[in-house]
């Protein structure tokens, strides 16, 4: 993406930031669940929030 600013290079990076500890939180919580249902949702979850992260940064 260039022509961005460095303001939003640093949001950009804040959002991948928040995009990668969501990721890690989420895979925590399925590592925590009992039920497959709900520990199969979180792990989606992570893995979005993971390639949300990864598609951002290539983008750069």
């Amino acid at each position: 993406m260039p022509g961005l600013s460095q303001s939003e290079l640093n949001s950009i990076r804040e959002i991948v930031s928040s995009h990668q500890t969501v990721a890690n939180k989420l895979s925590d919580y399925a590592n925590q669940c009992q039920d497959s249902n709900i520990k199969q949702m979180f792990s989606k979850a992570a893995q979005d929030a993971t390639k949300s992260a990864q598609n951002l940064i290539q983008m750069l």
